[in-house]
């Protein structure tokens, strides 16, 4: 019999969740069956007023309110990284909130966090698979076309860099074959069936994956 394992996700924005949901519960699942016994991902999105509140506060009211109203083991922590490594943000941002959560009561706190750190943005991890980028804005164009050939962690803005592409694919249409497709659209769709194998190309994605294996190591999920 599979028994449940309750993990968390906080992100960055709204439109963070959207893609990020699908790769993050796919992502566990996958690495769920390493794990020792048959383990069923039940994965919650957790939403906090930030107002007032700086990055540490956010991730203690996140952790507290995901181990009160859900059970959580685990809480994946989204933030990205503006940069072109994840170092930055490791140091002013999850160091001083692992800090805070080792300190924390573990009956009211989960006091377990795996970063998520897109390098630049999120959008990069969507530029990855070019094939299902162009399949859903709808397009036959090149990648070369549409400036997707580049490298998507050495890309500083990648959500224009989509934006773009969607602008030269409907170009050439008439208005009335427009649909006004806009980037809000993809995040869903794409976080849903993007593949984790292409993904697995980003370094930022292997150090989630690598996080995330072993946060389940510290709560003796998986052993090598």
């Amino acid at each position: 019999m599979s028994r449940l394992f309750y993990a968390g996700l906080f992100t960055e924005g709204t439109t963070d969740i959207r893609f990020l949901e699908g790769v993050v519960k796919r992502t566990l699942t996958e690495v769920a069956f390493e794990c020792v016994g048959d383990i069923e991902i039940a994965l919650h999105i957790i939403t906090v007023q930030k107002t007032g509140l700086n990055f540490t506060e956010q991730v203690k009211c996140a952790a507290h309110i995901g181990c009160v109203e859900f059970g959580i083991s685990l809480l994946c922590v989204h933030t990205d990284a503006d940069d072109s490594t994840d170092q930055t943000v490791l140091q002013s941002k999850f160091t001083p909130a692992h800090f805070i959560m080792n300190e924390v009561d573990e009956r009211e706190y989960c006091k377990l966090i795996t970063p998520i750190i897109p390098v630049h943005m999120t959008e990069a991890w969507m530029l990855a698979d070019t094939d299902l980028l162009r399949k859903e804005i709808g397009t036959t164009r090149a990648v070369n076309e549409l400036g997707l050939y580049r490298d998507p962690e050495s890309i500083a803005d990648p959500k224009t860099v989509i934006e773009e592409a969607i602008r030269i694919a409907y170009s050439e249409r008439t208005r009335r074959r427009r649909n006004d497709l806009t980037i809000s659209e993809l995040y869903l769709p794409m976080g849903r069936k993007i593949s984790l194998d292409i993904l697995e190309h980003l370094d930022s994605f292997r150090l989630f994956k690598s996080r995330l294996r072993e946060s389940l190591r510290q709560l003796n999920l998986l052993h090598d």
